[in-house]
């Protein structure tokens, strides 16, 4: 039996109560299947840390990390307390770049049971893949100056590496799926990085000559998600373009609040790192109405990434059914605790 040894952090909010109920659905979905089972090791980083300690991971928290097999994260934010760009970059980000979490993968579907925001959501099915180490959110550029003469200058990076890592690693998911490429880029008014970009999508490209490949402006690509969304397989784009185009796919699903991602090392050198999309919904934590399928779902791609994707199907296929039961929390339009969401998706699985 293989045992694999998972790094949590809980973080703010509804973070420590939706990751343990994650983790129950994982450790019933590896028990029922016999070939694995986890090891959880818990850290108490994120907002209240910073607050006693002024930081949001300690100093050895990078290294502690690498000593497990994945991340399995849950919300990170306080902003009442901890402005964002701290807890972001003092933890989330910092994780993401030391263990060069080059891919983020996020996908949205029309589940059964849910109904979509969508007048005709056609039974869409796709994923995004977003650039996450450079782009638009490279850490480069400073501010000169005050008052009138104030001057703020944010640099995108762009390299040839980081592109085409992005984009050969959506050809090559394209060939598990439905042979098909969406490009996210801007080329008519952004014009040094996205020409850069277009030309080497066009070059990765024709190495797949099986596989349909398309580019799309981001202002347009938005409008059709919203429009045909079933047109779409994968959808590869920079950092700030997937950000943006996977908060839609949440939104067109029913809810932000179950839309998973995974921040994915694919050299396999590091650990990679599971989140929910959402963020730590300060507002209703501690009532046990939050929605853990955000948290459920992600755990399912962790699952996927282990090498056991009929064990996450069976943990998708469970909270179809929940779905389809009615069991919804609040901001699905439902009734249902956190709890009982939990129970409805563990009995699933059996």
């Amino acid at each position: 039996m293989e045992i694999y040894r998972i790094a949590v952090i809980p973080g703010d909010g509804i973070g420590k109560e939706v990751v343990p109920a994650a983790i129950e659905i994982l450790n019933k979905a590896a028990a029922l299947d016999g070939r694995f089972q986890f090891e959880w090791t818990t850290f108490p980083w994120g907002c209240d840390y910073y607050i006693e300690t002024g930081k949001m991971m300690p100093d050895n928290g990078i290294e502690l990390l690498k000593q497990y097999d994945q991340i399995f994260l849950g919300a990170v934010g306080m902003p009442e307390l901890v402005p964002d760009h701290i807890s972001l970059w003092g933890l989330l980000i910092k994780i993401r770049r030391e263990m060069q979490q080059s891919i983020n993968v996020r996908p949205a579907k029309l589940l059964q049971g849910l109904p979509s925001p969508l007048r005709q959501p056609n039974h869409f099915d796709f994923i995004v893949v977003r650039e996450n180490s450079e782009g638009e959110y490279a850490d480069i550029g400073g501010r000169l100056h005050s008052g009138q003469e104030e001057v703020a200058i944010q640099n995108a990076v762009f390299t040839r590496k980081g592109t085409e890592r992005a984009i050969r690693y959506a050809f090559e998911l394209a060939q598990s799926r439905r042979q098909h490429v969406t490009s996210a880029t801007k080329s008519n008014g952004i014009t040094h990085s996205m020409p850069f970009w277009d030309e080497v999508f066009a070059q990765v490209g024709k190495e797949y000559p099986a596989i349909a490949q398309v580019s799309n402006h981001i202002d347009a690509l938005a409008a059709f998600l919203v429009m045909k969304p079933e047109s779409f397989d994968v959808i590869v784009a920079s950092n700030l373009f997937g950000d943006i185009l996977t908060d839609l796919g949440g939104a067109i699903m029913g809810s932000i609040g179950i839309a998973p991602a995974a921040n994915l090392n694919i050299e396999r050198q590091y650990p990679s790192m599971f989140e929910p999309v959402h963020g730590s919904a300060p507002d209703i934590a501690g009532q046990g109405i939050a929605n853990p399928i955000g948290q459920i779902w992600t755990g399912k791609m962790m699952i996927d990434f282990l090498g056991y994707p009929e064990v996450g199907t069976k943990i998708l296929n469970a909270i179809e059914t929940a779905f389809v039961q009615g069991i919804k929390t609040p901001d699905l339009g439902g009734t249902a605790t956190l709890r009982e969401v939990t129970d409805a998706v563990l009995h699933d699985l059996t």
